[in-house]
């Protein structure tokens, strides 16, 4: 008798199930965020946002989820439409913005309109925490009932990624355990902006070098913000 054959570490997925799995997924995303954004929300224990730093008007906050932190931060835009900046808001976008060395940003399929997966690829030139890493994302974008933008990304499971894409040679497959973009309506043709993000680089780093370096991913907004400001769209002065 034969030995057994041995256990793939990856699943061939149809896109109706990746659909599916995705919209789920997602959606728990999306809550998330929401909950995040939403500054009358009060949490107990461990969950609670604490305040790391308030300056010139951006706060930066903190919670603790397992061996990592989740990271928020918040922006109040003056005289910049939210759908303005949400042209920017993404995940390639982003990707840029954490690090200038991003050599590799497609989207790998689109499950629907407003429903994408994209694969992101850093040098060996990036920062410690991009370094030869890769990330398979969803990239989910909704508008709520009230006008509020939601745009969710994260990674998908390690086994749907590489039945979907397979691994650059000497790179390692990092996590987006959860990130994404809030950005509500306010007076004045004005937004306030609420980024979350919690990664996991896989790999070996030390963790408190991967919660600094989490928080200062959040700064995001600012460069986000001058590109916005530099794309108007159709209808924007």
């Amino acid at each position: 008798m034969g030995s057994p054959a041995p256990c793939s570490r990856s699943w061939s997925i149809s896109e109706d199930s990746l659909r599916r799995y995705v919209h789920f997924a997602s959606e728990s995303c999306i809550q998330d965020l929401l909950s995040a954004s939403d500054s009358h929300r009060t949490a107990n224990g461990s969950d609670e946002w604490k305040i790391v730093t308030l300056e010139n008007g951006v706060e930066i906050s903190k919670r603790r989820s397992g061996s990592l932190h989740a990271f928020r931060s918040r922006w109040l835009l003056k005289s910049l439409s939210p759908q303005r900046f949400i042209t920017v808001a993404n995940a390639i976008d982003a990707a840029k913005q954490w690090d200038s060395d991003l050599i590799e940003a497609r989207y790998i399929k689109d499950l629907e309109d407003n429903l994408s997966i994209i694969h992101l690829r850093f040098g060996d030139n990036s920062k410690p925490l991009f370094r030869n890493r890769e990330f398979i994302v969803y990239e989910r974008r909704e508008t709520m009932e009230d006008g509020t933008l939601v745009v969710a990304v994260a990674s998908l499971p390690k086994e749907i990624a590489a039945g979907l894409h397979q691994k650059a040679n000497n790179a390692i497959r990092g996590l987006l355990l959860q990130s994404g973009w809030v950005v509500e309506k306010l007076e004045d043709d004005s937004c306030m902006v609420t980024y979350v993000v919690q990664l996991d680089p896989a790999g070996w780093l030390p963790r408190c070098f991967v919660n600094r370096v989490n928080n200062k991913l959040v700064m995001i907004i600012e460069n986000l913000r001058k590109l916005a400001q530099a794309c108007p769209i159709n209808g924007d002065t």
